[in-house]
Parts: C-alpha cells; sequence; structure tokens
C-alpha cells in the first residue's frame, strides 16, 4: 500500500525536470550515501515552500551536491541568495557544475568547512534557515542560526523522524540518533518558536520564530 501511495503521490505531482533527475542519478552512481539527496518529492515541497515565502534571504547547512540548494533557489525574490555550507569540498565541483545548470548559480554562495566555523561570520539576517547536516550537531546549527533568523522567518529541519529510531532505546546508543532526538526535544521546549513534523520521507520539522 505504501509503494502504491508513493506511485499515486509521483504521478499527481508536477515531474522532476532534467537537470535534478539527472543529479539524482549522478548522485546515486557516484557519490557515497545518495539516499542523503532530498530528492523529487521532497525536493518539490522545499521549492514550493520558498515560492510561497519568497524569501530574500536563505541559509543551508549541508549543501551535498546541491539537489535541495536548487529547489530552494528557485524561490527567491528577484536579487535574494542562497548562502549553503558543504563541509566535504570533494563534492563542491559536483553542487556548482548543478547549480550552473540549473540557472540559480548567480543566486548560490557556497562556503566550504564546518557551519560552526562559517555561521559565526555571516552578517545576515535569513528569511529561512533549511538544516541537513551533520544529526550530531542539530543543536549546535539551531542554536548558532537562532538569532540570525528574522521575526516571522523559519527553520526546516530534515531527518528529524530518523527512520523511525527516535523511540528506539537500542537505537539512542548512535551518536547520530541521539542527535536527532536532543534536538527534537530541544525544539519541544522552545517557546519562542511555533513548530510542526511532517512526516514527509524521513520527517521535516517545519519551525516558525514567533
Amino acid at each position: 500500500m505504501e509503494k502504491e501511495l508513493d506511485k499515486y503521490i509521483r504521478e499527481h505531482s508536477t515531474p522532476e525536470d532534467q537537470v535534478l533527475e539527472e543529479l539524482y542519478r549522478q548522485t546515486h552512481l557516484y557519490v557515497v550515501n545518495p539516499n542523503m539527496a532530498s530528492g523529487h518529492i521532497q525536493g518539490k515541497f522545499l521549492e514550493m515552500l520558498s515560492y510561497m515565502l519568497h524569501p530574500s534571504r536563505i541559509l543551508e547547512i549541508g549543501t551535498y551536491t546541491g539537489y535541495s540548494a536548487i529547489c530552494l533557489a528557485r524561490g527567491l525574490k528577484s536579487g535574494g541568495q542562497l548562502h549553503t555550507i558543504e563541509v566535504n569540498d570533494e563534492l563542491n565541483e559536483m553542487s556548482t557544475h548543478y547549480f550552473a545548470l540549473a540557472g540559480v548559480a548567480d543566486r548560490v554562495t557556497l562556503h566550504t568547512g564546518r557551519a560552526q566555523d562559517v555561521i559565526p561570520s555571516m552578517n545576515y539576517t535569513f528569511d529561512l534557515v533549511f538544516i541537513d547536516g551533520d544529526k550530531r550537531e542539530y543543536s549546535e546549527y539551531y542554536n548558532l542560526v537562532f538569532d540570525k533568523v528574522r521575526k516571522g522567518g523559519f527553520i526546516i529541519a530534515d531527518n528529524v523522524l530518523w527512520g523511525g529510531k527516535i523511540e528506539d532505546e537500542e537505537a539512542l546508543k548512535d551518536p547520530q540518533t541521539r542527535g536527532v532526538v536532543t534536538f527534537n526535544e530541544m525544539v519541544r521546549k522552545d517557546h519562542r518558536v511555533e513548530k510542526i513534523v511532517l512526516p514527509l520521507r524521513d520527517g521535516l520539522m517545519i519551525i516558525r520564530k514567533k
């Protein structure tokens, strides 16, 4: 039933465009852990959300091969900019190649390094932040970006359901799982924000700063 529902969702959603389809395929062919790419349905959701918010400035933590950055950049206001941070410089050539093919290269600034080192040097206010980096560091990312998000702005965190392992006591021995659970609990208790978890792919948490 789940596969049939997934097929139905894809058939009734705008098809993946050629550039993103190629990027997704190349990621699976040549890059380790290709499931980290957002993919068609989540990517289209991020793109739609960006178009709805029409942000001037976006921050993404975790570029990987650039799929989600392309989707988010498409909804920027004219003259808007997406800043994306990737710790693995070996992926830069691939992501920048596809930024150019997708026609968003002039809207994307790629930063290489640890987010903890890059974010403090950014003197910007962001309308939207997408967190999709190292799960062990989610809470750090959140605390680093919070004051840089405008009032009424949004933070989106990916993988917050973490394959259903968030309520598995045995899985909590894994630092990545603990990182996700700690982050989820921290945001749940944060009265400065409103939040909702969507069971899309591996779980998206949408957070609005009051």
